[in-house]
Order: C-alpha cells, then sequence, then structure tokens
C-alpha cells in the first residue's frame, strides 16, 4: 500500500484494515518515498509488516514475496 494515498494516508488505512477480523491478520506491506528510519517506524507502528522504499527493486519484492509464501 502506498503511505500517500489521496483522501486518508497509509497509515490511517492500514490501522482501518488491522480493525477489521476478516483481514487482520494479513501481511501489510508499506511502499513510499519516505525511506528514513523515522518512517520506517511509523510505517511498523501504524501496523505494517514490512517497508518498501521506491524505486522499488523487484528482486527484493520477489525475495519479501518467497519469505511471506514460507510463513517467515
Amino acid at each position: 500500500m502506498d503511505i500517500g494515498l489521496p483522501g486518508m494516508s497509509g497509515y490511517e488505512a492500514v490501522a482501518h484494515l488491522r480493525a477489521e477480523p476478516s483481514v487482520a491478520s494479513a501481511r501489510m506491506i508499506a511502499v513510499t518515498g519516505y525511506g528514513q528510519d523515522e518512517d520506517r517506524s511509523r510505517a511498523f507502528e501504524a501496523g505494517f509488516d514490512h517497508h518498501l522504499t521506491k524505486p522499488i527493486d523487484p528482486h527484493q519484492v520477489r525475495d519479501l514475496l518467497s519469505e511471506i509464501a514460507r510463513g517467515s
């Protein structure tokens, strides 16, 4: 999910999704141009499981999805 969504930030959106029992346990990945340590911390505090900074490396996405599929 992009952090810079119009109308509702990704931080707000992930908090709403985490409150919904049907999707609360889904893996949430922040995709953002904000890549400082503070930004990463804020994403994790908001409920994201992973934080990717744009531009995203396709190999990193592949590795992350493989990790998720393995249940890590």
